[in-house]
């Protein structure tokens, strides 16, 4: 449903999704029903308007947004099943460190308050059509921004509740959804 497929949605798009239906449940509490065919995109924020927006949004550290129930975990966060404030946020930063794994996954490498994380990148502009394959160009310019200091906001989520390997319980883990660095914050220079 991306716009550049076509679909609505685009970083920085306004949408009416028309009568929606809350449908969460701890720890995924935004989330909401609704009819696709009742969709309309209304059009684009600016870039200032998109930066005051995540800027009126965000939380000053990772605890703050999940709640208590969000816990280390290796060097990841998760929060239980049925547990935690919230499934989405914003944070600002100002320093992190953005690489390609061995593996060909996106990591990124921060500190907020008291947790020190590497998580993963999940935000479609970092990866080529086949939305698996990294592309090298955009996260060689987003290196380069958080070297330069460039102030940055992460909106940062839970992941649906999976059991990963060698654990006893299902959490939520915490992930990367996007990134928008405050000199361009819709990422057209992405």
């Amino acid at each position: 449903m991306l716009r550049t497929r076509g679909g609505p949605f685009a970083v920085g798009g306004v949408n009416d999704l028309g009568a929606v239906r809350a449908v969460g449940s701890a720890p995924e509490m935004e989330d909401r029903l609704f009819d696709p065919s009742a969709l309309r995109y209304l059009g684009r924020l600016s870039a200032a308007d998109f930066w005051r927006t995540l800027l009126g949004a965000a939380a000053p550290d990772l605890a703050t947004v999940f709640g208590t129930h969000l816990e280390p975990q290796g060097n990841g966060a998760a929060v239980e099943v049925g547990k935690g404030a919230a499934s989405l946020g914003c944070i600002l930063i100002n320093r992190a460190v953005l690489e390609v794994d061995p593996w060909d996954k996106i990591r990124i490498t921060f500190q907020s308050g008291n947790l020190h994380v590497e998580l993963s990148v999940t935000d479609v502009r970092f990866v080529l059509d086949d939305f698996k394959t990294p592309n090298q160009p955009v996260i060689a310019n987003a290196i380069q921004r958080f070297r330069s200091g460039v102030p940055a906001m992460l909106c940062v989520g839970l992941a649906r509740a999976w059991r990963k390997p060698g654990d006893d319980l299902q959490r939520h883990w915490l992930q990367v959804n996007n990134i928008h660095f405050a000199d361009d914050p819709l990422g057209g220079s992405l």
